[in-house]
C-alpha cells in the first residue's frame, strides 16, 4: 500500500500501524473513566463535548508527578549510619538509624555517613607495598638522610555534621593522605635515622598525634583509630652503605655486651679477693695483738716472780731461752759436767716427734700460764741429768 494512501490507518484496513490520534483518544477516555466522566461513544462526533478531558489527564498527570515527589523524600537510615539532612544547603539536623522522610529536592536534601566503618588510606604506595609511590615515600631525617617509609592510616567518622561541612577536597581518603604525609614527615624530621630503623613504633605514635591535632584544627569530624608502619628502608641506590652501617652497629653492640660480662666476671673475684686479704690482714692484726698481751701479761707475771726468787727466775728464763733456740736447729749440745757417762740422747726420735708435732700442731700464742709443747718433759729430763752422779 502507498504511503499517501487515503485509506491507511483506518480500522477496516489492519495492514497498517494504527492513528496516533485515535491512541491519544482512547487514553483519554479511559483517564475521565477512572476519575468519573463519562466515555464517548462511537457515535459522538470526534468535535463536540470532549473540551474538559485532556485537561482531566493534565492534573492526573500532575497528581502522579506529586506522588512521585513526595514519596522520594522518603528514606532509610541503616544501623551503622548517620542521615545530615540540609535544607537549601544549609545543616538542619542529623537523623538516628530508621526509616525517615525529608521534604523532596531542591527543597531538603540528606548526606547518609557510615560513622562505623573502619576505613584505611595508604601513604607511600597503593594496594599493596610494591606499587610504590617515590613522592610519598621519600623522607628526610634529623641528620640528614633519605629514607622511604611506607604506612597506613585507619581512620573513622566521628563527627558526621563537620564531615559533610569541613571535608574540603571531597574526598576523605584523599585529604586524610595528605595530612597524614605531613605530619609522618614532620615525626621522621625530628628523629634520627638509626631511631626511624629501630623504633618504628615510637615514630607512628608521634605521627599519629600530630594527625590528630591538625585534623581538630580543621574540624574534620575524623579520628584517627590507628597508624601503622608497614616498612622502612633506605633507598635502593644506598641500601649497600646502609646495610653495612646497620652491620657495624651490630658489632659494636657485640663487642659492648662483652666487654660487660668480662666486667661482670672479674670484678666480683677482685671484690672476693680484696675482702678475702682484709679479712686476713684483720685476723693477723688480733692475733699480733693478742701475742702482744700475752707477752705483756706473762712479762708482768715473770717480773713478780723474779721479786720473789730471782735466781730461779732467771735459770727458768735461761732455759726457755734455750729451748727456744735449739728447737729450731738440728744440733743439740749436751753439758756433762763430771762423770765419763755421757748421757744418751735418742737424737732421732727427738727430732721426728718434733717435726710431726710441728706439722700435726697449729702455732698457738704463748702466754707465761701455758708452757709450750713437752716443756714440762724437757725440763724434768735436764733436772734428772744434772742430778745423777
Amino acid at each position: 500500500m502507498a504511503w499517501n494512501d487515503p485509506n491507511w490507518g483506518k480500522k477496516g484496513n489492519n495492514s497498517g500501524p494504527p492513528d496516533l490520534d485515535e491512541l491519544w483518544r482512547r487514553f483519554n477516555e479511559r483517564l475521565s473513566g477512572l476519575f468519573g466522566g463519562k466515555g464517548r461513544g462511537p457515535s459522538t462526533p470526534s468535535g463536540g463535548g470532549n473540551n474538559h478531558r485532556p485537561i482531566s489527564g493534565a492534573i492526573l498527570l500532575i497528581a502522579i508527578i506529586l506522588v512521585v515527589w513526595i514519596g522520594s523524600g522518603f528514606y532509610i537510615v541503616n544501623a551503622r549510619e548517620r542521615g545530615v539532612v540540609l535544607r537549601f544547603g544549609k545543616f538542619l539536623e542529623i537523623t538516628q538509624p530508621g526509616p525517615r522522610w525529608h521534604l523532596p529536592y531542591p527543597i531538603e536534601a540528606v548526606e547518609i555517613v557510615d560513622t562505623a566503618r573502619n576505613r584505611v588510606t595508604e601513604v607511600g604506595y597503593r594496594q599493596n607495598e610494591r606499587s610504590k609511590q617515590p613522592g610519598e615515600a621519600a623522607m628526610l631525617t634529623k641528620d640528614k638522610n633519605i629514607i622511604n617509609v611506607l604506612f597506613a592510616v585507619q581512620y573513622v567518622v566521628s563527627d558526621p555534621r563537620a564531615f559533610v561541612f569541613n571535608n574540603y577536597i571531597g574526598d576523605d581518603a584523599v585529604f586524610v593522605r595528605q595530612i597524614a604525609e605531613s605530619a609522618m614527615r614532620e615525626a621522621v624530621g625530628k628523629t634520627l635515622v638509626d631511631s626511624v630503623l629501630t623504633q618504628s613504633t615510637e615514630v607512628a605514635i608521634e605521627a599519629r598525634k600530630l594527625m590528630q591535632s591538625t585534623l581538630d584544627r580543621y574540624k574534620s569530624g575524623i579520628l584517627i583509630a590507628n597508624v601503622t608502619i608497614s616498612q622502612v628502608q633506605p633507598p635502593e641506590q644506598v641500601q649497600a652503605a646502609f646495610d653495612d652501617a646497620i652491620k657495624a652497629g651490630q658489632d659494636r653492640d657485640r663487642q659492648k655486651n662483652e666487654g660487660e660480662a668480662y666486667f661482670n666476671d672479674i670484678v666480683p673475684k677482685a671484690k672476693g679477693a680484696a675482702a678475702r686479704l682484709l679479712q686476713e690482714a684483720e685476723g693477723y692484726k688480733q692475733s699480733v695483738i693478742a701475742r702482744a698481751e700475752g707477752d705483756a701479761s706473762r712479762f708482768r707475771q715473770q717480773v713478780t716472780e723474779y721479786n720473789k726468787a730471782p735466781g730461779v727466775t732467771r735459770e727458768r728464763l735461761y732455759l726457755e731461752t734455750m729451748q727456744q733456740i735449739y728447737s729450731n736447729t738440728t744440733k743439740i749440745l749436751v753439758d756433762q759436767k763430771s762423770g765419763s757417762n755421757m748421757l744418751y740422747l735418742p737424737l732421732d726420735k727427738l727430732m721426728q716427734r718434733n717435726s710431726e708435732g710441728q706439722t700435726a700442731t697449729p702455732a698457738k700464742p704463748v702466754t707465761g700460764d701455758t708452757p709450750r709443747p713437752n716443756e714440762t718433759e724437757r725440763r724434768d729430763a735436764l733436772r734428772n741429768r744434772e742430778a745423777r752422779p
